[in-house]
């Protein structure tokens, strides 16, 4: 009995053969249009092997190799598959997708799982990568603190800004496991086969089996334990307004996906609730943690951060619409539509630059430097609505959503080298 599979490039599944049906125990109305092709190895193998099989057979015209796959059950099988490059359109317009042939062997396969894939693990479960998006607000604060606060160099306490910035990444993190944990629990990552991944979706880590659901549960609150810790102490050695910005920072984390609050689904204070997160209160916890001092300028040094990172939300809201829209997920691109939902893609950056400038004026002696970050901010992002416009209903879009991630973290560490300089 041999199962035949065909997908498209980043892996959804386009037909199911009887064949398959029998082997993996999903029908074909389960499979096409609503599953990836990884739903059918271990999350481990996905990771480590599976790209790099794709990529053989694209480069070779075929690869075949010896593998465990999990059938809807559960349950493992030892098989050997063949992939081929597929071209629906004809192979001088490019290839369209994957055919995977399938057929169990009795052979015991054993995939050996490198250490280094272990980590990858790790960064796929947290969405570690992602952590530029606090860490750069958090720099800022730093930056401005050092620089137009402190009366003295030795006046910045290394030791504090250290577990400020931990504290922020744990909590950054612990939010992320937690929003992957109440997108799962309540439909809305099943109910998702239109993600990009890696950008869109959620990490899928407990859809591949990376963890399991209450695994992440775990894995969320203790990350979030341990922010909380360094949270305390930096209170009790800076004050109570740390405790106090740091819980609001939580709540807003939180409370995007978990109900009964679900701020994701308010129709624009998801988006809201992440540009505060992630600029604004980020900034101001880190000047006070170094100063004892709080002012508008500690909280506006943060927002174009935050509306920056408002717009990598936005961005990656495109793909996942449809289905965030049938779980009630109803955030901005849901509420609006993708056409309209473009211009509030460029009216945040337009906020973002104008908050810049604002950032510049008020800065006594700021830089050219800062405001040559703020040009460069604007002319890079109108550069991406551009391509939003063309593409905002295509697969294309994925371009934008990576250089929009870039546009926050580039601009952010411009903004802080600008202000120490």
């Amino acid at each position: 009995m041999k199962s035949v599979i065909t997908c498209d490039m980043e892996g959804r599944i386009e037909s199911f053969s009887k064949g398959a049906e029998k082997l993996f125990g999903y029908t074909a109305g389960e499979a096409i249009g609503k599953l990836r092709v990884s739903a059918f190895s271990p999350g481990e193998v996905v990771l480590q092997n599976v790209p790099l099989w794709l990529e053989k057979a694209s480069r070779e015209g075929e690869y075949s190799t010896k593998t465990v796959f999990v059938r809807k059950d559960g349950s493992t099988f030892n098989a050997r598959i063949r992939i081929t490059p597929t071209f629906a359109r004809g192979k001088g317009r490019g290839q369209t997708g994957y055919c995977g042939v399938t057929e169990a062997i009795e052979e015991d396969v054993r995939v050996p799982i490198r250490w280094t894939t272990k980590l990858v693990k790790a960064l796929a479960i947290t969405r570690l990568p992602f952590i530029s998006a606090v860490a750069m607000p958090a720099f800022i604060g730093g930056a401005y603190a050092y620089h137009y606060v402190l009366d003295a160099p030795g006046a910045f306490n290394w030791l504090h800004f250290a577990l400020a910035v931990a504290g922020v990444i744990l909590l950054h993190l612990g939010s992320n496991v937690m929003n992957d944990y109440f997108d799962v629990k309540d439909g809305t990552d099943a109910a998702n086969n239109d993600y990009f991944l890696q950008f869109s979706g959620g990490s899928r880590a407990i859809e591949l089996g990376l963890i399991t659901l209450e695994g992440a549960k775990r894995l969320g609150l203790s990350l979030i334990a341990a922010a909380a810790l360094i949270g305390l102490f930096l209170s009790w050695a800076t004050g109570i307004t740390t405790l106090l910005i740091g819980l609001t920072g939580l709540a807003l984390g939180y409370l995007y996906t978990a109900p009964p609050v679900r701020l994701v689904a308010r129709k624009g204070l998801g988006e809201l609730s992440i540009t505060l997160a992630f600029g604004p209160l980020v900034t101001a916890g880190v000047v006070y943690v170094l100063t004892q001092q709080l002012s508008p300028l500690a909280f506006l040094i943060g927002l174009p951060a935050g509306l920056l990172t408002a717009n990598i939300l936005l961005i990656n809201e495109f793909p996942d619409a449809a289905s965030d829209a049938t779980t009630g997920k109803n955030h901005l691109v849901v509420t609006f539509g993708k056409e309209k939902s473009t211009y509030i893609y460029l009216a945040i950056l337009l906020a973002a630059f104008l908050a810049h400038l604002a950032i510049v004026w008020l800065l006594p002696g700021a830089s050219t430097w800062l405001l040559a970050a703020g040009f460069l901010m604007l002319g890079a992002g109108l550069l991406i609505f551009r391509h939003i416009r063309q593409y905002y209903d295509s697969r294309e879009l994925v371009r934008s959503n990576k250089n929009t991630i870039a546009l926050s973290a580039l601009t952010g560490l411009a903004t802080a080298v600008a202000m120490m300089l």
